[in-house]
């Protein structure tokens, strides 16, 4: 396994900000030694029915950035979302910073550039984001050295961030009455995901763990903070000993329950151009639906 660099005593600053429409939560994430910042998975508004896309969730958070003084240096993707739409692009215009993903986004760019029949001026190389990661990459916020994690198994280009004591999931995990993701997707596979959780879980047991959604179960209010140890010895998919087997099991059959994401089709179009609305040979912003593609 890759040696990471964990350093728990360096303690950044998260702020939260919760989208109801796609039960997402983005991240304000600060250097607790400057005022160097970065943003976990954001969220651009759409309404699909209407075809009109608007930025409330993104303005909010540049409003917060604003109004506390913050450089925002990085716009971290943990991965290509298929149940929301990145506001990346949106955010760098107005606030700067470098967006960056897993280098595995080829990947997925290859498999759904066929599913949406893209073509050739569709780059498949990931250049529509400014950094690439790694499995074991590090990167500065500030003073803050943060590493990325490589953990597929949802998608192939799925990465946790580590930034001092507090990790950032994606859909790697979820809150330990949530479970996990699921693993159906083009690219998806179970025991791998399961491999990936075992990644995570070997941080430190007061790492603090952060998602990237949550809905509730059984009625309660919205979570998205967690530990390594509460998910180690609750989470009901994978804690307490759930072997790789029972796991991949219940998963497989799960997912096969599973409707689609009612975002997935704009999303990934979107998602996989760093967060830009595709367009049309005229230049006008346009989305595509495949039919029986997914």
């Amino acid at each position: 396994m890759t040696a990471y660099p964990v350093n728990m005593d360096v303690k950044p600053d998260v702020q939260a900000f919760f989208d109801e429409a796609t039960n997402t939560i983005s991240y304000i994430v600060k250097d607790p030694a400057s005022n160097a910042c970065a943003v976990v998975d954001s969220v651009m508004d759409i309404d699909y029915a209407a075809g009109r896309i608007t930025y409330d969730h993104a303005d909010e958070l540049i409003r917060q950035i604003e109004t506390q003084g913050l450089d925002l240096e990085w716009i971290i993707e943990t991965h290509v979302h298929a149940d929301h739409l990145s506001a990346a692009p949106y955010i760098q215009q107005e606030l700067g910073g470098k967006i960056g993903i897993g280098s595995k986004i080829m990947v997925v760019q290859e498999t759904f550039g066929k599913v949406f029949n893209e073509g050739a001026e569709f780059q498949r190389d990931g250049s529509q984001f400014d950094r690439l990661f790694e499995d074991g990459d590090t990167y500065m916020i500030g003073a803050m050295q943060a590493f990325a994690m490589h953990t597929p198994g949802h998608t192939p280009a799925c990465m946790v961030h580590v930034m001092g004591d507090a990790a950032f999931v994606g859909d790697t995990l979820f809150m330990p009455d949530g479970g996990s993701a699921r693993a159906d997707f083009p690219g998806g596979d179970a025991g791998v995901l399961y491999d990936s959780i075992q990644k995570v879980l070997s941080l430190p047991d007061e790492m603090r763990l952060f998602m990237c959604h949550d809905y509730g179960p059984n009625g309660r209010d919205i979570q998205w903070e967690t530990t390594v140890g509460d998910e180690k010895a609750h989470n009901i998919h994978v804690g307490n000993g759930k072997t790789k087997e029972d796991f991949v099991k219940f998963r497989t059959e799960r997912d096969a329950q599973l409707a689609m994401p009612r975002l997935i089709i704009p999303s990934l179009q979107v998602n996989m151009r760093a967060g830009a609305v595709p367009t049309d040979k005229d230049g006008n912003p346009m989305l595509k639906v495949p039919v029986n593609g997914l």
